[in-house]
C-alpha cells in the first residue's frame, strides 16, 4: 500500500466561516476556497464589518450558498430563525479575520448581531484568527477578552508578525489560510490512535556561529519534520517540535521550542524527552561546529581558517536517556543508503531510521514531496514518491505498528 493509499478520508465536518471588519477579510476569501476545496461544507456569516471590504456575491460563489448576515434573514425553506439554524448546522464555527470588537462581543456574549446569537446558540467548537494593529493586540482588554473565551475552550490561531494595514510591522497580522485551514482540519479530524502519547520531534538545521553574522548551516528546510509533528498531532499525541531556524509557521495545537545551535537543541531535547513515548529526529544537526567563535565580524582582508570540533550527538543522547521510548531517525546518505542507515539505527540504540538518498536526480532539501525507506533491524520498505505530509503518515503508520508489537 502506498502512503497515498493510506490517506485517512477527512471526516465530513461543517464549517461556519464568520467574516469581521478587517482589512484581513480579503484572505478570508482564500480561506473559504481552499476549505471547499478540501471537501468540507462551508457557510459564511458577513458581519457589517466585514462587508466594507467583501461583498456577499464573493462567499456566495466560492461555497453555493447564501452569505448570511441579519439574524432576521430567511434562512433554508423561509425560516426566519435563521441563527439557529446556522448554530446547529456547523460544527465548527471559525472567525477569520477576528477582529478586537468581534472578540470583545463574542467574550461579552453579546448578540446584537447574527455572529452574536450564533456564537450562543451554538454548542460547536470555536477557533478564532485575529487580525488586528500591535496596540491593539497587546491591549489588556483584548488579552483578557481571549482568555476568557479560552477558558471557555476557544481555540486560537495566530496572529503573526508582518506588514500591518496602518504600513507599520507587527504582530497582529492574521494568519496564513493554510494555516488556519491546517487548524480547522486539526480539530474537525480529531484522530485518537496515538492518544495519550507524547511524543518529541526534531526539525530543521542548525546555525552554528563563526562570529555575530556567519554561521556554518544546511539546506534542511524543516518541511518533514513538521509534517512529521503535524500528523502526530492529528492522531490525537501530544506533541513537542524543537525546532532550528525555519521558515514555516508553528503549527496549531503544536508547543515548539525555537532553537538556533546543536548545544540548544540538545538542551532542549533533553530537558523534554523524559516525559515523552516516542521521539523523532528529523533535524538535520550540523555535524561539526567552529571551535572558537569571534565576538566581532571577521574581516575579509583577514581571511579565515576555521578549526571545527564536532558536535554532541543530540539522538545518540535522546536514546540514552529514554531507552524505554521508541526512537526515530534520519539517515541523509548518498551510497549504500539501506547500510548507513542500518548502522545508524544500532548505533544510536534507535527503532526505526528514515533513511533519504541524495543524489543527482534526488535532493529532499525544501521540496513539497520526498522519497524514502523505512529501515528496521530487520526490514526495509520503499516508498514511492509523495507529499511529505504522505510520508509522514507511512511513518506513523509503521511507528503504531512497532508500538502494536512491543
Amino acid at each position: 500500500m502506498t502512503p497515498t493509499e493510506r490517506i485517512e478520508q477527512a471526516p465530513q465536518g461543517r464549517v461556519l466561516l464568520a467574516v469581521t471588519g478587517s482589512i484581513a477579510a480579503f484572505k478570508a476569501a482564500e480561506l473559504a476556497s481552499l476549505t471547499v476545496q478540501s471537501g468540507r461544507e462551508m457557510r459564511v456569516i458577513l458581519t457589517e464589518g466585514g462587508s466594507k471590504f467583501v461583498t456577499p456575491l464573493t462567499f456566495e460563489a466560492i461555497t453555493s450558498h447564501p452569505t448570511a448576515s441579519d439574524v432576521w434573514q430567511e434562512q433554508t425553506g423561509g425560516s426566519r430563525m435563521g441563527h439557529l439554524e446556522l448554530a446547529t448546522w456547523t460544527d465548527l464555527l471559525v472567525v477569520a479575520p477576528a477582529s478586537a470588537g468581534a472578540i470583545a462581543r463574542l467574550a461579552l456574549g453579546l448578540a446584537s448581531d447574527l455572529l452574536g446569537a450564533v456564537a450562543l446558540a451554538t454548542r460547536a467548537r470555536l477557533l478564532l484568527a485575529p487580525a488586528m494593529e500591535s496596540n491593539m493586540w497587546h491591549h489588556p482588554a483584548t488579552r483578557g477578552h481571549l482568555e476568557l473565551l479560552r477558558a471557555r475552550g476557544a481555540h486560537v490561531v495566530g496572529p503573526e508578525n508582518g506588514r500591518l494595514a496602518s504600513g507599520a510591522t507587527g504582530e497582529g497580522r492574521m494568519a496564513e489560510p493554510e494555516s488556519i485551514l491546517d487548524a480547522i482540519e486539526q480539530l474537525l479530524r480529531g484522530g485518537r490512535s496515538l492518544r495519550e502519547k507524547r511524543v518529541l520531534v526534531t526539525a530543521g538545521p542548525t546555525y552554528e556561529a563563526i562570529d555575530p553574522v556567519r554561521f556554518i548551516g544546511n539546506r534542511s528546510s524543516g518541511k518533514m519534520g513538521y509534517a512529521v509533528a503535524e500528523e502526530a498531532r492529528d492522531r490525537g499525541a501530544q506533541v513537542v517540535l524543537v525546532s532550528g531556524p525555519t521558515a514555516l509557521p508553528d503549527p496549531f495545537g503544536i508547543t515548539v521550542l525555537r532553537v538556533e545551535s546543536a548545544s540548544e537543541m540538545r538542551e532542549e531535547v533533553l530537558r523534554h524527552v523524559a516525559s515523552c513515548d516516542i521521539v523523532v529526529s528529523a533535524a538535520a544537526v550540523a555535524d561539526f561546529a567552529p571551535k572558537n567563535r569571534a565576538s566581532d565580524k571577521l574581516s575579509r582582508s583577514d581571511g579565515l581558517s576555521l578549526e571545527l570540533s564536532p558536535t554532541e550527538d543530540i539522538s545518540a543522547a535522546a536514546s540514552e536517556k529514554t531507552p524505554n521510548a521508541l526512537h526515530v531517525g534520519f539517515a541523509l546518505e548518498t551510497s549504500d543508503l539501506v547500510a548507513g542507515a542500518r548502522a545508524k539505527l544500532g548505533r544510536k540504540k534507535q527503532n526505526l531510521v528514515i533513511a533519504n538518498a541524495v543524489g543527482r536526480d534526488h535532493n529532499p532539501f525544501g521540496a513539497e514531496t520526498n522519497e524514502v525507506t523505512l529501515v528496521t533491524a530487520e526490514e526495509a520498505t520503499p516508498l514511492p514518491a509523495a507529499s511529505k505530509r504522505e510520508v509522514a503518515r507511512a511513518i506513523w503508520d509503521k511507528v503504531e505498528q512497532l508500538l502494536e508489537s512491543r
